[in-house]
C-alpha cells in the first residue's frame, strides 16, 4: 500500500533552494520531478532506498538526515570540492567534519552545505554488511576445455564470430589443444551437435555460433525458435554450460556490426560467458564454506 516517502525541509529563500539543489546534484542524487506553484516550489531528489527510523537512545549522528553511500571517501571528496567552489572557499570547510568511525560498524561524516542544513553521509566498514555472499566466476580459462559449434551458413558473419570466440579463449589462458571446433551446415543443426558433445562429457562448456537473417517468410522465426529451444534444452538436461552466440538480425549489415564492426563481437562475448559459467559451476560444486571464504578474502584484499 505504501508507495514512497518524502522528507520536506523549508528553506529561507530561492537562493538557498538553488544552492542545496546544486549540492545534492554534486553528491550524485538523481533529480526528481519537483514542483512549482504560485505559493512556492520544491526541488526533489531521489535515492534507491528510503527508510523511516525512530531512535530510542543515542542518536547515530549529528544530523537527522543520513545518506548511505557506496564510497565514503569519494562522497567526502565531492562534498569538500563543492564547499570550496560553491560554499565560500576554505572558510566553508569548517562545516565539513572529518570521516570518523561510528560505533555501529560504519564510517561517516557530516556536512552543512548551507548553515542550518546538516546532512550525514555514511558507509558500512564491512562492504558485505547486509549483503549475501556471492559466488562469481573468474575469467581465467586455464585448464578448461571448450567446444565451439559454428554454422557455415552466413559464413561471412559466423567466421568473424569464430575469430572473436577463439580470441577470447586464448587471451584468457585456454590452450589450443583444449578447444574443439565443430562445423555444422546451419543454425538448425547446432543443437544436435551441441547435445552430442555435451553427452560425451569431454568438455567443460560449449560455445554455439550462428547467424540467422530475416527473410520474407516465417522460416526465420521457426529456425530461431527451435535453435534457441534446442540449445537451452541441451544445457539444462546435460548440466554442461552452453553459451548462446547465434545472431538473429534483420539485415546482413546488422549482423556484421555485431560480429566485430561496430557493436563488439558477440562471438567474443559468448566465449567470455562460457568461461565464467565453467568457473561458477566448479565453485558451486565445491564445499559452500570453502568458496564463500575465498570470496570474502578476495573482497577484503582490495576488490573495489
Amino acid at each position: 500500500m505504501i508507495k514512497g516517502i518524502s522528507l520536506l525541509r523549508p528553506v529561507g529563500s530561492a537562493l538557498v533552494n538553488d544552492r542545496l539543489a546544486s549540492f545534492f546534484s554534486a553528491m550524485g542524487f538523481a533529480t526528481g520531478k519537483g514542483w512549482q506553484e504560485e505559493t512556492g516550489r520544491g526541488a526533489s531528489f531521489l535515492a534507491p532506498l528510503g527508510n523511516l527510523e525512530f531512535v530510542d537512545g543515542q542518536f547515530p549522528s549529528t544530523a537527522d538526515v543520513l545518506v548511505e553511500v557506496t564510497s565514503i571517501d569519494a562522497a567526502h571528496q565531492a562534498a569538500s570540492t563543492w564547499l570550496r567552489i560553491h560554499g565560500g572557499g576554505e572558510a566553508a570547510m569548517a562545516r565539513l567534519t572529518p570521516i570518523t568511525d561510528a560505533p555501529w560498524g560504519a564510517r561517516l561524516f557530516s556536512v552543512e552545505p548551507e548553515p542550518g542544513f546538516s546532512f550525514s553521509f555514511w558507509a558500512w566498514t564491512n562492504p558485505l554488511k547486509g549483503k549475501p555472499l556471492a559466488v562469481e566466476g573468474d575469467l581465467s580459462a586455464a585448464g578448461m576445455k571448450f567446444a565451439i559449434v559454428v554454422a557455415r551458413w552466413n559464413a561471412v558473419v559466423t567466421e568473424r564470430l569464430l575469430e572473436g570466440a577463439l580470441d577470447a579463449l586464448l587471451r584468457s589462458g585456454a590452450r589450443r589443444n583444449d578447444i574443439q571446433l565443430v562445423r555444422v551446415p546451419g543454425a538448425w543443426e547446432i543443437p544436435a551437435a551441441a547435445r552430442t558433445i555435451a553427452e560425451l562429457r569431454r568438455t567443460d562448456a560449449i560455445i554455439t555460433l550462428g547467424c540467422l537473417l530475416r527473410g520474407e517468410t516465417d522460416h526465420y522465426e521457426a529456425i530461431y525458435t527451435e535453435t534457441a529451444r534446442g540449445i537451452g534444452q541441451s544445457q539444462q538436461e546435460t548440466g554442461v554450460p552452453h553459451s548462446f552466440g547465434v545472431l538473429t538480425c534483420e539485415t546482413l549489415e546488422q549482423a556484421l556490426n555485431r560480429a566485430g564492426i561496430k557493436a563488439g563481437n558477440k562471438g567474443f562475448e559468448a566465449a567470455v560467458a562460457a568461461i565464467e559459467m565453467v568457473s561458477v559451476t566448479r565453485k558451486l560444486k565445491q564445499d559452500p564454506a570453502t568458496h564463500g571464504q575465498a570470496f570474502v578474502r578476495g573482497v577484503e584484499g582490495g576488490a573495489a
